[in-house]
C-alpha cells in the first residue's frame, strides 16, 4: 500500500476528504517526530510505542583491507509493536 492509497482508506474510514485526511496524517508524524526529537517515548494504544535508542561507539573492521574504523554514537527510533498487533498480523 503506497502513500495514496493509506490516505484513500483512511478517508474512507474516517469521512474526511483527502486534503484533510493527508493533513491529520502530516500532523499526526509531526507531533511523533517532535516528540522523538525530545528523547520521549510515543505510545500509541493497539499500535505500540516509538522510542529512541542511543546506539554506542563501535569499532568495525573492513574484511578486505583489514582497516579498523571507528563508528561515531547515534541516536536511532525504534519501534515495538503492540502484543494485540502482532497477535494480528501472526493470524493468532
Amino acid at each position: 500500500m503506497n502513500n495514496k492509497e493509506f490516505l484513500a482508506a483512511l478517508g474512507a474510514k474516517t469521512g474526511y476528504n483527502a486534503k484533510q485526511t493527508a493533513q491529520m496524517v502530516m500532523d499526526t508524524i509531526r507531533v511523533i517526530t517532535d516528540e522523538l526529537t525530545e528523547e520521549n517515548a510515543v505510545g500509541i494504544t493497539g499500535f505500540g510505542t516509538f522510542e529512541v535508542k542511543k546506539k554506542l561507539e563501535r569499532v568495525l573492521v573492513n574484511p578486505s583491507t583489514k582497516q579498523r574504523m571507528l563508528v561515531p554514537p547515534k541516536m536511532v527510533v525504534n519501534f515495538k509493536p503492540n502484543t494485540g498487533m502482532k497477535d494480528k498480523v501472526n493470524g493468532k
